[in-house]
């Protein structure tokens, strides 16, 4: 009886790992969260912990970037405002080499200083306080977009405007030769703009198109991110060449 209940035992055991071999293991996301304040740190490692997540912490940028050079990390959620090498800058030298999706946080909630954020190469910017919901909810989204930005390449795989080249399997986008570093967001919105070339998309088919969420009085978000990329691209963005606005309609890419 006993010979007969062990044995039964190890065929459910085998059968289980049988299922979860086929079906394979889940890739669990490792995210980096940059803040010199530890108690805050160990919060949010809470929330991204308890969603799921793998979590690696660092105190500054300085450290952040070590653990970059170290760990494949899947996002970076990291402080503005630290000691040695602040976000910003940190932002910027981490672009300069990868386009791992950015999260800042800061106390800051002006406009001027979350366009600053972006500027720099973030994806995204979270005023503090915030709640666990809206974080994990950010998080997903930033991770989902990048997802979908490295699937396979539809149709045009790349597109040629006027000595604008963008390249969508290397991800990359060059004008008159010459590199021009965007976020994966950005390069998304102009990849969405030059597809449909002489087509208007409006704020909201853009948002949606891009962030892969309903459209929630998400103006703003488009608008940072559009200048943002204005600023690159145009020599004079008062008279731009390639990304246009149509007065309340939306942009296109002539």
């Amino acid at each position: 009886m006993h010979l007969y209940l062990l044995f039964y035992l190890l065929l459910i055991i085998y059968n289980i790992n049988d299922s979860i071999s086929k079906r394979g293991v889940k890739k669990v996301e490792k995210i980096l969260v940059v803040d010199d304040n530890i108690q805050l740190v160990e919060t949010i490692s809470i929330y991204l912990e308890n969603a799921g997540f793998q979590v690696f912490q660092a105190e500054n940028g300085k450290d952040a970037l070590e653990s970059l050079r170290l760990y494949k990390i899947d996002l970076v959620i990291m402080d503005i405002m630290m000691p040695e090498k602040d976000g910003i800058s940190t932002t910027k030298e981490i672009r300069d080499k990868d386009n791992i999706p950015i999260i800042l946080l800061s106390a800051k909630s002006q406009e001027e200083d979350k366009v600053e954020g972006l500027d720099s190469g973030a994806d995204d910017y979270i005023t503090k306080p915030f709640s666990k919901d809206e974080l994990i909810a950010r998080v997903k989204a930033q991770l989902r977009r990048y997802k979908n930005l490295s699937k396979m390449p539809p149709k045009d795989s790349e597109i040629l405007i006027r000595g604008l080249k963008i390249d969508y399997e290397s991800k990359t986008v060059t004008l008159n030769d010459e590199i021009i570093n965007l976020t994966p967001t950005e390069f998304k919105i102009l990849y969405l703009l030059a597809r449909n070339r002489g087509k208007v998309l409006s704020i909201e088919t853009i948002y949606e198109s891009v962030w892969n969420q309903k459209f929630l009085n998400s103006e703003n978000t488009v608008m940072f991110h559009i200048s943002n990329l204005r600023s690159k691209l145009e020599i004079d963005v008062k008279r731009p060449i390639y990304l246009k606005v149509v007065w309340g309609q939306g942009y296109m890419v002539e």
